[in-house]
């Protein structure tokens, strides 16, 4: 009688716990639909062990047994509860984050990103004082990098968007990603309209909350500079989810602090990327992987302006390759100018990874040929990559998505804190630590263009907080050699130093 009494009390407030769960859900949630109908099959479930308590069916059924039998199934309905109090957990875990819309019918979720740095430069050639601008050189700097607010959604019946605004600028606020789209698509999968990241450049397609060094290397914020373009690209993924790709049409202007185009030329590029993961240990829930992708543009910029008519006005940045010294500094280091009488170029990447528990390797280059219209020199070739490799002294590894081949979101096996407990003492947990090298490349020196070619080195080490937070620093040793574009007619080259620290959070 005593455990019947037991038994019935532990469902009242199993059932109570589940209800009183499935209210809130459905006064603060928009996914309260789903979440109800998971609680009500839980909730199923615990009314079918009522059942069969109470008609001793199965193996409780010999009365000799009562004793014993009123135990296990005791301890049978306490390990149900606490499943589904688990699972209730995950549930309310993925629903952070949502929050209501404008109306009923649509799904919204808050994201955002704060980046905080500072950059330091120890010792630097005389040469490079000039690329920065004058005698004084490379100034140290405190700033904000990104400090972005947005937000996504779905809506009915197979639609999804995205808004996400840069705040770091002060009072020139810029967006990044602004689209809409449509998911479940025959022949295109997903399909997205708006301001998106061209398909070229792994290091760039991976988010910067998720990238191992504070700033891209050369090549591929060079030839993808800011990465978001206006355009339409469709996305796709195999069944078995080795595959993955995505391929459109963008307007080749950077238009994300102007909100408008505006030219007789629409400037138009097609890009794409296949994407292969070969290989994925299950098993390891994904600690092991191996993968390869090759990715491409052909890009028209507009030939008149960049001269015929002999314009430097905005457009003619399309035919522009330029980058910092993978730090932030007040001017470029690597910089083609403007390569007037372009007419076309397109750009070949390569890009690998393999991923052995804690540690990882990664490589990509890219190659970009230009043609020029007659009169203004020949086809101008642009090259440059990277290498890497990481390690996690505390165990854990970076996980890949295979549905957008790119790199996930790191997991400390413990988040890093620090508190007082109650016996006096200090709690602490120490969060996850890598440590990671990286060589770049880039040659931008080629008939008649001198841009120059940039080599560098950087140690890297991450602390990660949390899932969510860390920190990040870069020593950078570097040279650059033979750039005589952007400061004619002397051609400079210089080595330099450089130290980088990053505190970031996202949300």
């Amino acid at each position: 009688m005593k455990i019947t009494c037991r038994i019935a009390t532990l469902l009242f407030i199993c059932i109570a716990v589940l209800f009183t769960h499935s209210v809130n859900a459905q006064s603060d949630l928009v996914e309260a639909d789903f979440l109800l109908d998971r609680l009500e099959q839980q909730e199923h479930r615990i009314r079918e062990l009522e059942s069969r308590l109470q008609g001793g069916v199965g193996p409780y059924y010999f009365a000799s047994d009562a004793d014993a039998t009123g135990q296990s199934d005791l301890a049978s309905l306490q390990e149900i509860v606490e499943k589904q109090s688990s699972a209730i957990e995950e549930l309310k875990s993925a629903l952070k984050g949502t929050v209501a819309s404008g109306h009923s019918k649509s799904r919204m979720k808050v994201v955002g990103r704060v980046h905080a740095d500072y950059w330091g430069f120890p010792g630097n050639d005389p040469a490079i004082d000039a690329l920065e601008g004058g005698p004084g050189g490379p100034q140290n700097r405190l700033n904000f990098r990104r400090m972005r607010f947005g937000v996504r959604g779905k809506l009915p019946a197979n639609m999804e968007y995205r808004i996400e605004m840069e705040f770091a600028g002060g009072n020139n606020s810029e967006f990044r990603d602004a689209w809409l789209g449509w998911n479940d698509l025959p022949v295109f999968h997903t399909l997205l309209l708006g301001n998106q990241k061209r398909p070229y450049g792994l290091d760039h397609l991976n988010s910067s909350r998720y990238n191992v060094f504070i700033e891209r290397p050369f090549v591929i914020e060079s030839f993808n500079q800011d990465a978001r373009r206006l355009g339409v690209c469709a996305y796709g993924l195999s069944r078995d989810k080795g595959w993955n790709w995505r391929y459109g049409v963008y307007n080749m202007r950077l238009m994300q602090d102007e909100g408008n185009y505006t030219n007789d030329d629409l400037q138009l590029e097609v890009a794409g990327r296949l994407a292969r993961t070969f290989w994925y240990d299950e098993c390891a829930d994904g600690r092991g992987y191996g993968h390869w992708a090759i990715s491409g543009t052909s890009a028209y910029p507009d030939e008149n302006t960049f001269g015929d008519n002999g314009s430097t006005g905005p457009d003619a940045a399309e035919s522009r390759f330029r980058h910092r010294p993978e730090a932030r500094t007040a001017t470029r280091w690597l910089d083609t100018g403007i390569i007037e009488g372009a007419t076309d170029y397109q750009m070949v990447g390569a890009e690998g990874v393999l991923n052995f528990g804690p540690v990882q390797f990664v490589g990509e280059y890219q190659n970009l040929w230009l043609n020029r219209a007659a009169g203004f020199g020949k086809q101008v070739h642009l090259h440059g990559g990277y290498v890497y490799a990481s390690y996690f002294l505390t165990g854990e590894h970076v996980p890949w998505s295979r549905k957008s081949g790119t790199l996930g979101r790191v997991k400390p096996f413990e988040d890093f804190f620090l508190v007082n407990t109650c016996d006096g003492c200090i709690g602490n947990g120490w969060g996850a630590w890598q440590i990671a090298g990286r060589y770049s490349y880039a040659d931008f020196n080629d008939e008649g263009i001198l841009g120059g070619i940039g080599e560098s080195f950087t140690l890297g080490l991450n602390w990660h907080w949390s899932a969510y937070s860390r920190m990040q620093f870069n020593w950078i040793h570097g040279r650059i050699d033979e750039n005589g574009q952007t400061r004619a007619p002397a051609v400079l080259t210089g080595d330099y130093d450089i130290i980088g620290c990053r505190f970031m959070v996202d949300f």
